[in-house]
């Protein structure tokens, strides 16, 4: 059969030709049209009519009118798919350039790639191949460039890559290789670039051999497994500019003779062992804009010669260095970032830090730092962020900064400040985290204040600040956080307060403040936190407390509130519920009159209700009263027997079923939150009439309490017992686990975007999760319904910043970090007001770090169409891979479409969405069904969902980054510049700056 394939081949050339007057190389790319998958016709202008193929898509020739040939063959990013045609592309004799980028190129590397002689360029980058890398790729003698990455390619770099005669470029970034590094790279002398970043191999030193490389500009090998120290023999590559070594295991000192490379740009040595001193002679690279040598072991002091370059970035956190800043710091006249949070750093900031440089980011937090803030640190007008928290700074914040029109964020919290805050820091217009929390300020709050448009979060708790609050708190719109506990607060709170229709926290305990709760505070529906215990407010609590749907915790305790407690208040999902200590009288409402909510009423004389301890001996008329009350339940108890005996007729096989499928007294129950109802309430209402879902686990309820509150209860079937029976025991194991998953997460966790789990109930063969009842079902059911025009872009824009908030807690605000693993829209649940609330945690896991990295899972976990591509490839998980997730998320909000389509082909949302753009634009993308007056925001959250699915793990940002990000979409705030495969790209966002923050 082999044989006859050149006769056909020949045989189909021929009769093309007869049809045609097209030359010998257009026949030949016509028959590499008819191998290839072409699902959007892209090379539809390939006509074999034409006399040549030089007009032809793609296809670029050199030559004159009469004697043409093709050199250039670009595909690139077309979607075509198939085996590489090696055999048809090397019959092109002339063919130097081949970009196969970002296609569906699948299979193996044929070795016969070495028969294209005249090849220069080869891009196969972002593709589906397997197998090895091709021994024979070195033969092709005028190879300049080679770009491999984000395949499949798995063995190891063969020895013979070290033969190549010209090679300049070779990346084989992100792809299954293994073994170690082969020194026989070193002989390649004409390599410019060599980048193996981010494959999986053993673990092994770095080959000295690579210090002959004396041609090398740019040296990236990030988490490749490294091991050992880092070989002197590097400081031989005097043309390197750009040095990446980060996320392996190296240890030992940093080689002195890496201060000999002149010409060094960037230098990225973070998350490693590596130890001892910073080298001296760090003045002789004067090219230097960028150092990270963050979450290592260093030791000493940072060098003088250091602070005098004209960096960047100089990142040094997370390290052990001691001793005092250099004051030569001061002296750089480029200065543009300083990061040396985490460190034991002590003594005074240069005086004239900020003087001679356009410092715009600082952040010197958790040192030892003290003396005061050095008052010159926005002489340039450009300082956006200022972190100092965590140190020992004294004195005054300098008024210079008030001025400071640039600055973004301030955190001077937990440290030993005083005095009153100069007025122009309260209203700096673009400032939207003002932290002072745990200093020794005084003063009150300045009526300038108004004019901090964009303050989202105010942390003043554990001052001296004193006075009232001013009535322009009520005009600042994007406020969601205002934290002023523990400080001397006087008058009561602003009528113009309940303008603040963001607010989230309110915390105001333990102050002095008195007057009555202002009229309209039903106006703040994302409430999540009130906290006003201890002050002296009077008045009754407002009903309109109850429509605070979102409410989460309240604390109104050591008040002097009068009158009854709101019956709205048993509205309400309360984690916390404080009104102790008060002056309420009358009855207590039914649902709250429970032992559960005790100790949520004490001291209040007053106050009765069916808790012992609460208006004892109330009279002989009350037990009147019970006497007929009695009598009525007596009559109505008589009919509704009677009725009972008839529906009981028809109901009684059902029942007996349901009896012998629960028996209750079997029954564990476990909750995580007050109760107001029993597991036998529920058990009572698990029949088919209640059903609204059900999947391969088992069956979700609606049910209806006595109270009128509404829950969802999973019933999951099927125990490691019951399967055995059927013969399936790994799947009983798989629903064990994903319940223990679920219960282990859910129980541990509180977050207004992350579903309640009240209680779950358990016996031999099957387990019940309650949780809150979500209206508005999934995400992925309601946009992709026809019901999907009910999501209008405000209401999609409100639900990725929910979520988004969700996932970040459980990223960043968790200790170990919790991955979801399974984000998607059907997971993303939507309440009475369309909030978004993250669920199903079957699959959760807490993220388990070691020296090599995250610890790999024995499954993949997720759906398809979300699972991160280096997740489906190396089973290892952390966070990004949920990033990635809620990029697909992203994408389906914006465009409307699944994230698997049978439209797209092989292709999912995110290749589709990347494809389109390129082809049609962003307008052919945006789901019809939302309004174009939107288009701006739309374009802005599209932008997020790419960087959230880009195919490298280190190009997504953080969720805390999305979140913020999101938050200011709309917003003309400026980016950082950024890392992208270790270097600078405009997204960048440092998270470890953050420490915990609500930021």
């Amino acid at each position: 059969m082999t044989q006859l394939l050149p006769i056909v081949v020949y045989v189909l050339l021929s009769v093309v030709a007869f049809v045609s007057c097209l030359n010998q190389e257009g026949l030949y790319l016509y028959q590499l049209k008819r191998s290839l998958d072409d699902p959007y016709s892209t090379l539809s202008s390939w006509n074999p009519r034409d006399a040549t193929p030089c007009n032809w898509y793609g296809v670029t020739c050199a030559g004159d009118a009469f004697n043409t040939t093709v050199t250039e063959l670009d595909l690139s990013d077309t979607n075509i798919g198939g085996p590489f045609p090696a055999n048809i592309l090397c019959r092109l004799p002339n063919l130097l350039s081949i970009n196969f980028f970002n296609n569906s190129i699948n299979q193996t590397l044929p070795l016969d790639i070495s028969l294209c002689r005249s090849l220069r360029h080869l891009d196969l980058s972002q593709n589906l191949l397997t197998g090895p890398l091709p021994a024979t790729l070195p033969l092709l003698p005028n190879l300049r460039y080679l770009d491999l990455t984000g395949n499949n390619f798995s063995g190891p770099i063969p020895d013979s890559f070290g033969t190549f005669q010209n090679l300049q470029v070779l990346s084989l970034v992100s792809n299954l290789l293994e073994g170690t590094i082969p020194p026989s790279l070193g002989n390649v002398s004409s390599l410019k670039m060599l980048n193996l970043s981010y494959n999986p191999f053993f673990p092994g030193r770095i080959p000295p051999e690579l210090g002959n490389l004396t041609n090398l500009e740019v040296l990236w090998l990030t988490q490749c497994n490294l091991v050992g120290v880092i070989p002197a023999s590097l400081g031989n590559l005097n043309k390197l500019q750009d040095l990446d070594l980060a996320l392996n295991d190296l240890y030992g000192s940093i080689p002195s003779s890496l201060t000999q490379l002149t010409s060094l740009t960037q230098i990225e040595l973070y998350n490693n062992s590596l130890s001892g001193e910073l080298p001296r002679g760090m003045g002789n690279l004067t090219r230097l804009r960028l150092l990270d040598a963050s979450m290592n072991h260093l030791t000493g002091k940072i060098p003088d010669e250091l602070c005098s370059l004209p960096l960047e970035s100089l990142n040094l956190y997370e390290n052990r260095f001691e001793g005092e800043l250099p004051a030569s710091i001061a002296d750089s006249e480029n200065l543009y970032e300083l990061r040396l949070f985490g460190n034991r750093l002590t003594g005074r900031l240069p005086e004239n830090l900020g003087k001679n440089s356009p410092l715009r980011w600082l952040d010197v937090s958790s040192n030892q730092f003290w003396g005061p803030i050095p008052a010159t640190l926005c002489d340039n007008g450009v300082l956006e962020e200022l972190l100092v928290i965590y140190n020992l700074f004294s004195g005054e914040i300098p008024a210079s900064l008030g001025t400071c029109q640039s600055l973004t964020r301030v955190r001077l919290g937990f440290n030993r400040l005083s005095g009153e805050v100069p007025a122009g820091i309260w209203g700096l217009p673009h400032v939207y985290l003002l932290e002072l929390v745990d200093n020794s300020f005084s003063g009150s709050i300045a009526r300038t204040i108004a004019g901090a448009g964009n303050l989202s979060l105010l942390i003043l708790s554990k001052n001296n600040f004193s006075g009232t609050i001013p009535d322009e708190v009520g005009w600042l719109e994007n406020l969601v956080q205002f934290s002023a506990s523990d400080n001397k607060f006087t008058g009561s709170l602003p009528d113009s307060i309940v303008n603040l229709g963001q607010l989230g926290i309110l915390d105001f305990h333990n102050n002095r403040l008195s007057g009555e709760l202002p009229k309209g505070i039903r106006s703040w529906k994302k409430l999540n936190d009130l906290n006003l215990a201890n002050n002296e407010i009077g008045g009754t609590i407002p009903d309109e407390i109850g429509g605070l749907s979102v409410l989460n915790f309240l604390d109104l305790s050591s008040n002097r509130f009068s009158g009854k407690v709101p019956h709205g208040l048993q509205n309400l999902k309360l984690n916390q519920l404080n009104l102790s200590y008060n002056r309420l009288t009358g009855e207590l409402p039914p649902l709250l009159a429970k032992d559960m909510y005790r100790s949520s009423f004490l001291g209040n004389p007053g106050l009765c209700g069916d808790l012992k301890g609460l208006c004892d001996g109330r009279g002989e008329a009350k037990n009147v009263g019970y006497v007929w009350l009695l009598r009525a339940i007596f009559v109505v108890a008589t009919l509704v027997f009677l009725v009972g005996v008839v529906w009981f007729y028809f109901r009684y096989k059902n029942f007996q079923d349901a009896k012998r499928a629960i028996d209750k007294s079997k029954w564990t129950l476990m909750s995580f939150h007050k109760l107001g109802f029993s597991e036998d309430e529920i058990l009572n209402c698990l029949d088919e009439d209640n059903v609204i879902g059900s999947g391969s686990s088992g069956k979700v309820y609606k049910v209806v309490l006595s109270s009128g509150e509404v829950v969802a209860v999973k019933k999951i079937w099927g125990g490691v017992r019951k399967e055995v029976e059927s013969g399936d025991v790994e799947k009983g194991r798989v629903q064990d686990n994903a319940f223990d998953a679920e219960v282990e997460t859910l129980g541990k966790i509180r977050h207004k975007n992350i579903v309640k789990l009240w209680c779950c109930c358990t016996t031999r063969d099957c387990k019940l999760l309650v949780y809150e009842y979500m209206p508005n079902g999934s995400l992925g059911d309601l946009l992709h319904s026809s019901k999907g025009g009910l999501l209008d872009w405000p209401t999609r824009y409100k639900i990725a910043v929910d979520a988004a908030e969700g996932l970040s807690y459980l990223h960043h605000d968790c200790v170990p970090p919790i991955v979801h693993r399974d984000v998607k829209s059907n997971n993303i649940l939507l309440d009475g007001d369309f909030g978004a609330r993250v669920a199903d945690f079957g699959v959760a896991k807490a993220v388990e770090t070691t020296a090599k990295g995250t610890k790999s899972m024995s499954v993949i976990a997720g759906s398809c169409g979300y699972i991160a591509p280096e997740y489906a490839y190396t089973l290892r998980v952390n966070e990004k891979s949920d990033i990635y997730s809620f990029g697909v998320v992203i994408l389906e909000l914006v465009t409307g479409r699944r994230p698997v389509d049978p439209e797209f082909g092989e292709k999912d949302v995110v290749k589709w969405v990347c494809t389109t753009l390129d082809q049609k634009g962003v307008d052919h993308l945006i789901d019809s069904r939302l309004d174009s007056c939107f288009k701006e925001e739309i374009c802005k959250v599209f932008n997020i969902g790419l960087m959230c699915t880009s195919p490298l793990p280190i190009n997504r940002p953080s969720m805390r980054r999305v979140v913020k990000m999101l938050q200011e979409v709309g917003t003309d705030n400026q980016t950082k510049p950024a890392k992208k495969d270790g270097k600078l790209s405009p997204y960048y966002y440092d998270d470890a700056s953050d420490h915990g923050s609500v930021a």
